[in-house]
């Protein structure tokens, strides 16, 4: 069963939109603008639905537009003010500013500036700040209404669920000449609507946030207001948004608006609140810290935005989609970047807060069975989360065993070294960002810090390796005299049950560069290379005169570790995971003669590297496991989301390796040695991370490793 809590980004359809959606396009299905029969049939139920409409949202008056949605809405309420700007006789309104809700809907500013510049209005767009609380701050707007030629602001935030004081803007506005819009999207369903009851200008909704199809909205435009089509051709709508009606969408939107006026179907107020203190009970006890981000008494009762300190966004909505709980980071609509919540921002938050946050919203028609599910399921996230250790102030309670663990963030590498029979561990390059996940992952382990190390003396990494050594008290680090780059003077190796760490001078000066050396009875294991050997800028010297010192210290690197021991950079900008020197020069064939001596022992040098197909679909997968009863499924997933879903299912013969992507670069030379010869396909939530891993594989030679495209997202579910 899946748990949908994401509500605020869309809904399902429910079954009665769903009867009516059908027989509008089976029955129903006349053009509204027709003088027959079947015409006038569709324009009496686009006309019933428009009745529905206005009782619903408290608009007897005025024009109620159907439209595709709120992103037409907003266009169209944003031209139609900015051209009665234009139309404007000279002197006769004062506009200086574009004001609009800092927290506002990206669609808005965005509109804002588009039709500013193409009506070649030039006035300035500015934002309304809102406080900690995310509403608006009155003063401010109330200092610049005067100058304002439109206003934007929003019934309620898509993100916080923070309710604006409509009433309080209203008072603000009094003596404004601004023409006022408010996105009502997030308040259809959820809030009392009276439109008519303040001097609302426009107002756009959208029915794919309330149980209706997408593509179908409605924009209220207050009588008197200056209204100019944005789509105009056959009159449709009172020539006011022309185009042939989607009836079919009407028709379902007709249903949510017929089961809103019933109340037969969504929850009362009570009920939501009730709801919403249940979720965030669950959320209290399996997330300890948890930090809500906007105040009830002033928010949605269908919506919570929170925070887990210490956990990242990106840790929990991993964690969740595991589960089977869909949530989110934020708007839908900027999901897909990878930048900070700008709602988030504009309330002032913390910014280790903000990257830590996530909304989870329902809808005001589930069921109290639904929201008591998904409380079992949160507890089962928060469970998990603290058994892998990754909770702040919980113990990791299965041991990480023998191995290396990578931390990474924007490309940049940490490295943790353990062993579980001596109950050690070893650090390298702990980057200042990545300061708070090491602390706990080394708090959770409880393993005892050998040594904290920096590949580079005049590195970022070296003001947080030593406040890190100043931080831990023994028995968890007992401190030594050190080289500037944290390595014990007392000692030329350390210990980690049957491998030994060595150190390099890369480039021959003890107090500059350094690389480390794992070694057992077979050789050099991994090398970490800090800078001395990063592919990811060393590609740039083709281009360029590389730097002599910088060739000799990769020089030197090849000559001690050979050209197949593993290489871990501090950078992975490309997500390569590691590689090796035969699998650079592989790649990029001019390598071989920069490193000169060494050029004879590359393997396959000059040949070209594998394929660039790397993903397989589900059917491709199965067929494959079929057939090749040698294949290998590897779960790139981490240990917190291993444990609350099972893997795809490929036949009883496929064996299933647990393979996390944080621990799988320690894995890849025992991996490669004991499976070699067989077909890897890797899987994860949404395929983006095994698809590294793919990659990576076949960079090192193993030509026969696949992503399950899509992931499990787009697995069956069970």
């Amino acid at each position: 069963m899946e748990i949908y809590l994401d509500a605020n980004a869309t809904t399902p359809v429910i079954a009665a939109a769903r009867d009516a959606a059908l027989a509008a396009m089976s029955l129903d299905f006349g053009n509204p603008s027709s003088t027959h029969s079947r015409g006038l049939q569709a324009r009496s139920l686009k006309e019933s639905v428009r009745a529905s409409a206005r009782r619903v949202l408290g608009a007897a008056s005025g024009q109620l537009l159907f439209i595709s949605g709120a992103t037409e809405g907003i266009q169209t309420a944003v031209l139609s003010a900015l051209a009665s700007l234009k139309r404007a006789e000279p002197g006769k309104h004062a506009a200086r500013w574009l004001l609009y809700g800092a927290t506002e809907h990206k669609a808005v500013p965005e509109a804002l500036a588009h039709w500013n510049a193409l009506l070649g209005l030039n006035l300035e767009v500015r934002a309304i700040p809102v406080g900690r609380d995310g509403r608006h701050d009155l003063a401010w707007l109330r200092e610049h209404a005067a100058q304002a030629g439109m206003v934007c602001t929003m019934a309620a935030n898509n993100e916080t669920g923070v309710i604006s004081d409509l009433a309080g803007i209203a008072q603000a506005l009094e003596y404004s000449p601004a023409l006022w819009m408010v996105d009502g999207v997030q308040a259809l369903g959820k809030l009392p609507l009276h439109l008519q009851a303040l001097p609302i200008d426009y107002a756009p909704f959208s029915g794919h946030k309330l149980y209706a199809p997408k593509g179908i909205g409605m924009l209220y435009v207050r009588e008197g207001a200056p209204f100019t089509p944005l789509i105009v051709g056959g009159g449709q709508e009172g020539a006011s948004r022309s185009g042939t009606e989607n009836m079919t969408g009407i028709a379902a939107l007709g249903a949510v608006l017929t089961a809103l006026e019933s109340g037969t179907l969504f929850q009362d107020h009570d009920t939501l609140h009730g709801f919403r203190q249940q979720l965030m009970a669950a959320l209290q006890e399996a997330f300890p810290p948890v930090v809500f981000n906007a105040p009830l008494e002033s928010s949605l009762p269908t919506t919570v935005n929170f925070a887990v300190p210490g956990v990242e966004a990106t840790v929990l909505l991993n964690l969740f989609d595991a589960a089977g709980v869909r949530v989110s980071g934020g708007s839908a609509c900027g999901a897909a970047k990878a930048r900070p919540s700008y709602v988030l921002e504009a309330m002032g938050l913390p910014a280790q807060q903000i990257e830590s946050s996530i909304r989870l919203s329902f809808g005001p028609a589930d069921t109290a069975d639904f929201i008591n599910e998904a409380c079992t399921r949160i507890r089962a996230c928060g469970a998990a989360l603290r058994q892998s250790g990754l909770l702040p102030g919980a113990k990791q309670e299965t041991p990480a065993g023998d191995g290396l663990t990578r931390l990474i963030d924007e490309g940049a590498c940490c490295y943790v070294l353990s062993n579980a029979t001596s109950g050690q561990c070893i650090v390298i390059d702990p980057w200042p960002h990545l300061m708070a996940q090491l602390r706990q992952l080394l708090a959770s382990r409880n393993d005892a810090v050998v040594a904290i190390l920096e590949t580079g003396k005049y590195s970022p990494m070296a003001a947080t390796a030593a406040a890190l050594r100043t931080s831990l008290m023994p028995p968890l680090f007992s401190r030594r005299a050190t080289d500037a780059h944290g390595w014990p003077i007392d000692t030329d190796s350390l210990q980690l049950g049957d491998k030994r760490l060595t150190k390099l001078h890369t480039n021959g000066k003890p107090d500059e560069a350094a690389a480390y050396l794992l070694s057992d009875t077979t050789g050099v294991r991994y090398a970490f290379t800090g800078e001395a050997f990063c592919p990811d800028t060393m590609i740039q010297w083709r281009a360029s005169q590389p730097d002599s010192d910088a060739v000799a210290a990769l020089r030197r690197l090849a000559e001690v570790v050979g050209t197949e021991s593993l290489l871990l950079p501090a950078h992975d900008q490309e997500t390569r995971l590691a590689t090796t020197l035969q699998a650079e020069c592989r790649a990029h064939p001019w390598l071989c003669a920069l490193l000169g001596q060494a050029e004879k022992a590359i393997d396959g040098a000059g040949k070209s590297g594998p394929g660039t197909s790397i993903e397989v679909d589900r059917n491709a997968a199965t067929t494959m496991a079929q057939e090749n009863d040698t294949v290998l499924l590897l779960d790139v997933r981490e240990t917190y989301e291993q444990c609350l879903s099972a893997p795809p299912d490929l036949g009883s013969n496929v064996r299933c390796i647990k393979a996390p992507l944080s621990r799988l670069p320690g894995m890849l030379p025992d991996l490669l040695a004991q499976h070699g010869g067989q077909p890897f396909i890797f899987f994860c939530r949404s395929g983006n991370r095994s698809a590294q891993a793919a990659r990576s594989v076949r960079r090192l030679g193993h030509e026969a490793a696949w992503s399950l495209a899509g992931g499990l997202a787009l697995w069956p579910q069970g």
